[in-house]
């Protein structure tokens, strides 16, 4: 069964120092573009989301053509692939089945980095107990989500964000929605979690080369 929500034995964790806001989510039915934070909210850290292997760097936006900070995370990271998105009602092609789409859970077999020029939108992610968790990405926000963790995407009612996609070589861009948890990558992504990884096993990127403290 799927977890939506904590009860009131999880203590509160402190939110972000640089302006991130993570939270576990209501199960609430309405639209998917509300926050649906529980009442009262349950905050989730930027450690916390480490543990999962999702990491985050705070950038200067307006500068990401020439940043040099950003170049060096290509650089260290391996991210040789980049292009733009702007999913917007006037600018995206098949707006409201891409929105369907991206809202439905699912992983990757590579790892999804996101880097927010412009507007807004929410990540979920499954924590190890199978609840949602809620990211909320504004601009300047980069993010990254290892291969095999359960997720979605989706705006928050400002319906606008621009992104920089990046990607380690070539871009493979399917998504398998669950049940998917027969892929390798799945089954060593849940091992990591439970410190069960074999010698000689390969970690999710992301565990492997984490960004500084933001």
């Amino acid at each position: 069964m799927h977890i939506c929500q904590i009860s009131g034995i999880y203590r509160r964790s402190p939110s972000f120092s640089m302006g991130l806001e993570a939270w576990y989510m209501n199960c609430s039915d309405e639209d998917q573009r509300k926050p649906h934070r529980l009442n009262p909210n349950r905050s989730v850290s930027l450690d916390e989301l480490r543990k999962l292997g999702v990491f985050y760097w705070k950038l200067n936006a307006d500068t990401y053509e020439t940043d040099p900070e950003l170049e060096k995370i290509r650089k260290e990271q391996g991210y040789s692939y980049m292009d733009i998105i702007t999913i917007e009602r006037d600018r995206l092609p098949n707006y409201e089945e891409k929105l369907k789409m991206f809202y439905e859970e699912h992983l990757h077999l590579d790892d999804e980095i996101r880097y927010i020029l412009d507007g807004q939108a929410y990540f979920d992610v499954r924590d190890k107990e199978d609840r949602w968790i809620r990211i909320a990405m504004k601009k300047g926000d980069l993010i990254t989500l290892p291969a095999g963790i359960y997720h979605r995407f989706t705006l928050d009612e400002t319906n606008f964000t621009k992104a920089m996609r990046l990607f380690v070589g070539e871009p493979v861009w399917k998504a398998y929605n669950r049940p998917a948890d027969d892929f390798d990558i799945r089954q060593k992504y849940v091992a990591s979690l439970q410190g069960s990884l074999k010698a000689g096993d390969s970690l999710p990127t992301n565990t492997l080369k984490p960004p500084p403290s933001v």
